[in-house]
């Protein structure tokens, strides 16, 4: 099959899938104006791929002797990691870095589970073919993955094995056809856009035979039965004037729900883990997935750091306030976030090294360190974006005044100095979607929290990075300063560990 068309995939969408929202069940996702821009947000993706200009730059020759989608492929080489940072790019740009859960990232996720497919082995030898078998038939069917990690946040103070027995996703029973699924996850992002559900470890799990229900890795169809998605109301405002009232909501909200399973049957060939905390725990780092995942978002973030930069620097030139120092040390923050985010992503790539199957893996460090910090970044980026726009953002109207009987009122007040009033209304129009409204307000609590709890992940860093190197260095100092104060005692030089 290869790479697909949008209308294959629009028409792949059209399923009888249980999706629900604002109270009632949607009967297309495709035409349902809540979620069509959406979804034509992803086909125009999958069409890009079709682009004579584009697909040798977004697609690779898969082993069926297809062409599949870059962001499949097991890198053998820096050039492979540099391709498919390419292709991530030209995504992300398409969507100004805002459509987080983007096909891609999926895809590369998995492809980290293949490249390490014998890591599932250690208590069933079933398990790493499952994952291989998968992987492939995703890369040569290009297939739209969601997933969901989390449990229901009831009671986040006791782990998931003592809280009511009901509420997490759970293995319920064991059949000779697979496993039937019973409980609730979250967040499936994408879910109504997506062809199939990953349902894989997040949270650390004790390794105890009470959490052993709640240990399995598996992938279904999202039409399958028993499987039910309850959706937060869209973020797009049905009711605009225009369209270009809210320009990126009307496209890129990716839709973010809670899934039930309400005896769900996954087939043991779908199953990557089964019954297994200690497999679940680390899973990420263990397999060189994370890596792997967090070089996809590193190229996102670029993009919606440029993005940002960009739209700050269209304001500050519209309005003339370019020329003012403080608004320039401003602009040069976002010129710094941009750059930070630009050098750790090729440094993760100069420092790659071969896994354990020779798949090429981005060094971890230099990603962790966007991981962390991007999400302050964009918080900032949107707050330098509202103190550009100031009290124009509040006072924009509506671009559809530009076609109103107020029109010669529109036109003659709200022009800036070096834009007219359309342009200037489109722009601002813009930028509310991007700093201000609800939009951007789940954007920036997706920068937050899409990665994993930061507090987790600051634990995590810190815990993964190598300190004594370093701390020798101060023992080693310390040693030469007080050897100075006495000759006769020469204290060695310090001398780095290699990295």
């Amino acid at each position: 099959m290869g790479i697909r068309t949008g209308k294959a995939f629009l028409a792949a969408l059209r399923d009888d899938r249980d999706v629900w929202v604002d109270g009632e069940r949607v009967k297309d996702v495709t035409s349902d104006p809540r979620f069509a821009g959406a979804a034509q947000t992803v086909a125009e993706l999958y069409d890009m791929q079709h682009d004579p200009a584009l697909t040798e730059r977004m697609t690779f020759a898969a082993p069926n002797g297809e062409r599949a989608g870059l962001s499949f492929i097991m890198p053998g080489s820096v050039g492979d990691l540099e391709r498919r940072r390419g292709m991530v790019k030209i995504w992300a740009d398409a969507t100004c870095g805002m459509f987080g859960r983007s096909p891609d990232y999926m895809n590369i996720m998995l492809m980290g589970f293949a490249a390490a497919h014998q890591a599932f082995g250690t208590k069933d030898k079933r398990f790493p073919a499952n994952v291989v078998k998968y992987y492939e038939h995703c890369r040569d069917h290009d297939v739209a993955m969601t997933h969901t990690l989390i449990n229901p946040q009831v009671d986040r103070s006791k782990p998931v094995h003592q809280q009511d027995k009901d509420l997490a996703a759970q293995i319920v029973k064991e059949t000779d056809a697979g496993l039937v699924i019973r409980g609730a996850r979250m967040v499936s992002t994408l879910c109504a856009f997506a062809d199939d559900l990953m349902v894989m470890p997040s949270t650390f799990l004790q390794n105890s035979p009470e959490a052993e229900p709640y240990a399995f890795g598996f992938s279904i169809p999202i039409s399958t039965k028993g499987l039910r998605f309850i959706c937060r109301p869209m973020v797009m405002h049905r009711e605009a004037a225009s369209p270009m009232d809210h320009p990126l909501s009307s496209r890129f909200d990716e839709c973010d729900a809670m899934v039930i399973f309400d005896d769900v049957a996954v087939p043991w060939e779908r199953v990557f883990i089964h019954r297994d905390p200690a497999m679940c725990n680390g899973l990420y780092d263990r397999t060189g997935t994370m890596p792997q995942v967090m070089h996809q978002f590193a190229t996102k973030n670029l993009a919606k750091a440029e993005f940002m930069m960009g739209l700050a620097f269209s304001i500050s030139k519209a309005t003339n306030t370019d020329q003012h120092l403080h608004v320039q040390g401003m602009l040069a923050e976002l010129i710094q976030f941009t750059e930070f985010s630009r050098a750790c992503l090729r440094a993760s790539e100069v420092d790659a090294a071969p896994n354990a199957a020779g798949v090429i893996t981005p060094a971890a460090m230099p990603l962790w360190t966007v991981r962390m910090m991007f999400a302050p970044m964009f918080r900032r980026m949107c707050e330098i974006v509202q103190i550009l726009g100031a009290g124009g953002l509040v006072a924009v109207p509506s671009y559809a005044e530009t076609a109103s009987a107020v029109w010669p009122d529109v036109e003659k007040y709200f022009q800036a100095a070096n834009a007219d009033s359309k342009s200037r209304i489109k722009l601002f129009r813009l930028a509310f979607d991007a700093a201000m409204s609800s939009f951007s307000g789940r954007q920036q609590l997706y920068e937050r929290y899409y990665s994993g709890d930061p507090v987790r992940l600051a634990a995590s860093l810190y815990n993964l990075y190598d300190k004594d190197t370093y701390r020798d260095r101060i023992a080693a100092t310390l040693d030469d300063l007080e050897a100075r104060q006495n000759p006769a005692g020469a204290a060695p030089a310090f001398k780095p560990k290699p990295r």
